[in-house]
């Protein structure tokens, strides 16, 4: 379970944190709509928090 988690958990909740990210900067550096990278924001703090979770349950089953 440690194996999967932190090979394969762990690199897709940093990677879709990152994606979002460059999507609400391209969308900000191309003058987009306010509402589209309110929207962004939003689901890359939401997807933070899941990252953040993920990488915590990582440790704690790396640990037992």
């Amino acid at each position: 379970m440690a194996d999967f988690m932190s090979h394969v958990a762990v690199p897709i909740a940093i990677g879709a944190v990152a994606v979002v990210l460059l999507l609400g900067l391209i969308n900000m550096m191309r003058g987009g709509s306010g509402n589209t990278s309110q929207k962004l924001m939003r689901l890359r703090v939401l997807l933070q928090f899941i990252a953040i979770v993920v990488i915590m349950f990582t440790v704690w089953t790396m640990a037992k």
